[in-house]
């Protein structure tokens, strides 16, 4: 009889996440190369449906909620839910690993569990969350939010696409008919497990194999208003302009400096810029631009944003500028329940796996349930901290052991 190696073993299992990211990423392969599967699409809803027969083959008893979450149930002996996974969406032309990491590492993390080890105490139910990063619909967290209990049939009327497409219709028309909705809140849930790749280079720069999430950042999103004076370019003296676009970039150069210097956790980013009338011999009369603020904690955020309204304030004033300023997004920084991962120390020691507590400066629906329930979240690396990108990237001995311990976090719960 031939016996296989462990080395030999340990390939097979590290083929076999990368085959599964590989398998669900043709559900929306672009040309290009990245993947496309937004929230009720013909991808989404083939995805969806091919990832219920994986779990129905593999034993697991599998339903969809009102909004379109899949989950995949293993039974246990007492009735408290572990709920674990991630979204099944992506961005226009993202990668094949955000999200649908998280949902394929938990199915293969349970299924490896339940051959092990049998049924758990504790219900485990794998979660493929239907949408979580807002590309085709003007919401986020639209899976997470509703288990929640966060969102109603209010959040989306009038919603449409950007072709027009009401988001009423496409629920409908992928199976999941609007005139049945209606909020619900889980109460079975005692924790939330989510693990994800890491997005930035943080954990690949300093070699380490696991990040242990300990908070979320909060987010402030403002779109600043200057409204000036258009002019001629060559008549007008320097002296008499009122130039918005000219405030607008010593506004964002002085927050900038600010935050290198004397915040080194917050980020402040201008990832959108409108100057009006747009023409290259015409002054700028009126300019739009966003920030976007993040820090994990509370206190640090609201004391920046508000020395950064105060700034903006003066240097509009002495430009003789009009300013208004109008927060649009206001979500709090989330700690995650931390005590999951103090326990389990011990044992990434002494598999020899190398790890650090860190915070996510993006979003994740780990920050949905951690106001909720207690949630504990895991990064891999990300390779050259590239995502949301056709290249965007994590190397399949990674994705494994992210998997392993998974299993560890999933056992020490469950079972």
């Amino acid at each position: 009889m031939c016996h296989m190696s462990e080395a030999q073993a340990a390939q097979i299992e590290v083929s076999e996440i990368q085959g599964l990211i590989d398998w669900l990423a043709a559900f929306g392969i672009t040309s290009e190369g990245g993947v496309t599967r937004l929230l009720y699409s013909k991808d989404w809803v083939n995805a969806q449906n091919a990832l219920k027969q994986k779990m129905e083959d593999t034993g697991y008893t599998t339903y969809f909620d009102n909004v379109g979450n899949l989950f995949g149930r293993i039974e246990g002996t007492e009735e408290d839910v572990i709920l674990t996974g991630s979204h099944v969406d992506t961005v226009v032309q993202g990668g094949k690993y955000d999200g649908a990491y998280g949902v394929l590492a938990s199915y293969l993390a349970t299924k490896r569990l339940v051959e092990l080890y049998g049924k758990p105490k504790k219900t485990i139910e794998v979660v493929s969350l239907c949408e979580e990063e807002g590309s085709r619909f003007p919401l986020t967290y639209w899976g997470s939010k509703n288990i929640v209990g966060e969102y109603s049939p209010m959040t989306i009327e009038g919603m449409k696409d950007k072709d027009g497409i009401p988001f009423k219709q496409a629920m409908t028309e992928a199976g999941f008919p609007f005139l049945s909705y209606k909020t619900k809140k889980r109460s079975d849930i005692q924790h939330f497990i989510e693990i994800h790749i890491e997005q930035g280079s943080v954990l690949e720069k300093s070699q380490l194999d696991l990040g242990l999430v300990s908070h979320i950042v909060g987010q402030k999103r403002l779109t600043v208003t200057l409204t000036g004076e258009s002019n001629h370019a060559g008549t007008t003296p320097m002296t008499e302009r009122k130039d918005a676009l000219v405030c607008a970039a010593n506004c964002i150069s002085e927050l900038t400096a600010v935050a290198k210097l004397e915040y080194p956790a917050l980020r402040v980013t201008t990832g959108q810029l409108i100057a009006k009338p747009n023409v290259p011999n015409v002054i700028a009369g009126n300019v739009n631009f966003t920030l976007d603020i993040r820090h994990h904690e509370s206190e640090v955020l609201e004391t920046f944003c508000q020395r950064a309204a105060l700034l903006l304030q003066r240097l509009a004033a002495n430009s003789g500028i009009a300013i208004e300023i109008d927060l649009w997004t206001d979500i709090s920084p989330v700690p995650l329940d931390t005590k999951l991962h103090k326990d389990m120390e011990k044992k990434l020691a002494a598999k020899g796996l190398t790890y650090m507590q860190m915070v996510s400066g993006a979003g994740h629906d780990a920050q949905v349930f951690g106001q909720h329930i207690p949630t504990t979240m895991l990064f891999v690396p990300s390779r050259n901290g590239i995502s949301h990108s056709p290249l965007e990237y994590t190397d399949s001995t990674k994705l494994e052991i992210g998997v392993s311990v998974l299993m560890d976090y999933l056992y020490e719960l469950a079972y």
